[in-house]
């Protein structure tokens, strides 16, 4: 699990690196672990040749919505699992205002808020 804050008028785009750079190594039953993911779904927003060159040369498969191509529709029900956890994060109070003045005190509430989602989530599935 990979979490990160940016400024309000930071473009979405500038977090993309950081963030699969940031993502842990996935325990498998057999094999080696997996480094990275094994596709990027993304919207319009990252639809930047800099980037998809990138993340080809990180062996990942693009799919990233183009821009005057695609029609916004067609990466809806990825998109919907990202639209669905921010959501699930309103539900804690301290995230849905700033109460924090310090990034990393917000950071670490955010990543609090995704460990306790995840845990439930998972806690579901399993029994």
């Amino acid at each position: 699990m990979t979490v990160a804050i940016s400024a309000a008028n930071t473009h979405d785009s500038q977090a993309l690196k950081p963030l699969v750079m940031a993502i842990p190594a996935i325990k498998s039953r057999r094999g080696p672990r997996r480094r990275k993911p094994g596709k990027l779904h993304a919207d319009k927003a990252y639809d930047q040749p800099e980037l998809r060159r990138w993340v080809r040369d990180h062996h990942i498969r693009v799919r990233i919505a183009r821009k005057g191509i695609e029609s916004k529709d067609k990466l809806g029900k990825h998109r919907w699992v990202i639209e669905r956890t921010m959501a699930w994060f309103t539900g804690y109070r301290r995230l849905t205002l700033r109460y924090e003045r310090k990034a990393e005190h917000f950071l670490a509430f955010l990543t609090l808020a995704a460990t306790i989602t995840c845990h439930k989530k998972l806690r579901i599935h399993t029994t």
